[in-house]
């Protein structure tokens, strides 16, 4: 019988109702036992729909529940630090959705909070965990496409006109790197397997959105000369791509960040030809939840415990470079 991981949900954004417990429940190894809102009437008509047996009225009650090993925090960026350390110093493992923080500093008191307490802290990047991601990764160490030279990753979509979004909020963690550039942050230096070392970012900081950055694009420098170029938008065309490109071909990704079933092939250019990779579909957000309860249950993490304090360090030195309109050093 697979051992069961028994999750609380904090709080019950969209995200979390859409996404993640709809596949924490069709996941072999989750089950969920409690759903916690601001309210309970919130809470407990959340609990209905998805056939859960507790609801709490506050985060504290569920925190405070024993029958509970594992949080989901998908609460707005500015509280993610606070609700990540109360729910390590009650026992509980964490996956906290992305970015994990406002900046490097609380995410290494986020990180250190949980080695503290000896539970599992993970990002939510769900595309890291289907298995298109995994088959790239190998075709790049075999060299199918020669010494790797450069990556360029897109991530737009355009809600402008929603000026209520809470992504529009500078002091809760709105803009376009905190919500969709730390994709292709993160998607480079997983296939780079190495730090960045500076960045150069251009922004429109748009007074009628808080002053959030909601269009960015940039250079972000890698060790041997490498880099990522990405752009990222919350007010622009929707599209995503992401192309890494070797000495010998280059591999071209559609949808890279949203793929599951019918949308997971990638294409593969080498010797004037192209080779069509029809990758076995998944549900990220199900093969995250499983990964994440096999770490639980002792299996190794797919990334370092201080990838997150890598992950903010990067996106706070973007925003930096973005500010004051200048090449900002990671070393």
């Amino acid at each position: 019988m697979t051992q069961k991981l028994r999750w609380g949900i904090i709080g019950c954004a969209q995200i979390a109702t859409g996404s993640v417990m709809p596949a924490i429940q069709e996941s072999e190894t989750g089950i969920i036992a409690a759903v916690a809102s601001r309210g309970l009437e919130k809470s407990s008509a959340v609990a209905a729909e998805f056939g859960i047996g507790k609801a709490y009225g506050s985060y504290e009650e569920l925190l405070a529940d024993e029958e509970i090993d594992a949080v989901y925090i998908p609460l707005p960026n500015h509280l993610h630090r606070q609700w990540v350390i109360r729910a390590a110093e009650a026992g509980k493992h964490v996956l906290c959705e992305k970015p994990i923080a406002l900046n490097s500093t609380e995410a290494a008191e986020m990180v250190e909070a949980c080695r503290k307490a000896g539970v599992h802290l993970a990002e939510a990047y769900m595309y890291r965990h289907h298995p298109r991601i995994a088959e790239l990764r190998e075709i790049i160490s075999r060299g199918d496409i020669g010494e790797l030279r450069s990556i360029r990753g897109t991530f737009t979509y355009n809600d402008a006109g929603d000026t209520s979004n809470i992504r529009f909020k500078s002091a809760w963690g709105g803009g376009s790197l905190y919500d969709v550039g730390c994709y292709p942050l993160s998607a480079a230096r997983l296939l780079f397997g190495a730090e960045p070392e500076a960045v150069t970012v251009q922004a429109i900081f748009s007074p009628e959105h808080d002053n959030v950055d909601m269009m960015a694009s940039g250079l972000v420098e890698f060790p041997g000369g490498v880099s990522l170029i990405f752009d990222c938008g919350m007010w622009a065309y929707n599209r995503q791509l992401l192309e890494v490109l070797g000495t010998e071909g280059r591999i071209e990704i559609p949808m890279p960040f949203n793929a599951r079933f019918e949308d997971a092939e990638f294409f593969v250019h080498t010797g004037g030809e192209v080779s069509r990779f029809a990758t076995t579909g998944a549900n990220p957000y199900v093969r995250q939840a499983d990964n994440f309860a096999a770490a639980v249950f002792g299996d190794k993490p797919l990334v370092a415990d201080d990838d997150p304090v890598q992950s903010m360090k990067l996106i706070e030195a973007c925003l930096e470079s973005a500010r004051r309109r200048e090449r900002i050093s990671l070393l």
